[in-house]
């Protein structure tokens, strides 16, 4: 994996996505390059292919039921941009650290609200992706393998109790932090030194300069 800071590692993510998002639509060069960069993100973590591929698929079904009634044309260039802004950002949170997000969190420019709010989300979303996993133990030692074995065992009532699961955990959770001080503000300094403003600020100028030539 590619050892650079969490701070940096996110905000280099976010400046390929908003690059990749601002293109102008049908701009099919520009895309091929923002989805060689994408590639090369991938490969400079060292994501597991495996588990990119799985929640890339996953995410790409419910994309297509949102795309494809615009029109083939229309929705092929969307679900292409929108696989090139997934592979950037799953790249970074499958290499993300347990319980790092709040430190990748700290030095990006946005309000400390918004940063609280996304922290906490962070923090239900790996409650819950530990609560599935769980699930599914559980599933298999019932004999419940593959798939459709899990499908079966996913049922709406099993799809409550997680929901309910993770959330008595978060607030339980949440309340641990509480009562270890926690404010909104995590005490950490996660401020970039100056190579690495470098080479956030030349990573965003040549993604400006990307997205702007799609409009040319």
């Amino acid at each position: 994996m590619l050892k650079i800071s969490l701070p940096l590692r996110l905000q280099l993510s976010l400046v390929i996505v908003i690059g990749a998002a601002l293109l102008k639509h049908y701009a099919w060069s520009n895309l091929v390059v923002y989805g060689a960069i994408a590639l090369l993100w991938a490969w400079l973590l060292r994501v597991p292919i495996r588990k990119l591929g799985g929640l890339l698929g996953t995410e790409l079904i419910f994309l297509s039921l949102v795309a494809l009634p615009l029109g083939w044309e229309r929705a092929s260039f969307l679900l292409v941009r929108s696989l090139i802004c997934l592979v950037t950002m799953n790249s970074f949170l499958l290499t993300l650290p347990p319980h790092s997000f709040g430190i990748a969190l700290k030095g990006l420019p946005v309000p400390a609200p918004l940063k609280q709010n996304l922290l906490l989300a962070g923090q239900y979303l790996e409650i819950l992706l530990a609560e599935v996993a769980r699930m599914q133990r559980s599933a298999q030692l019932r004999g419940l393998n593959g798939a459709g074995g899990w499908l079966r065992y996913a049922s709406a009532s099993m799809i409550g109790a997680l929901y309910l699961r993770t959330l008595e955990r978060a607030e339980r959770v949440y309340s641990a932090m509480i009562a270890r001080g926690y404010n909104g503000q995590l005490p950490i300094d996660s401020t970039l030194r100056p190579k690495e403003r470098f080479t956030l600020i030349t990573v965003g100028i040549t993604a400006t300069c990307i997205t702007f030539n799609s409009y040319f």
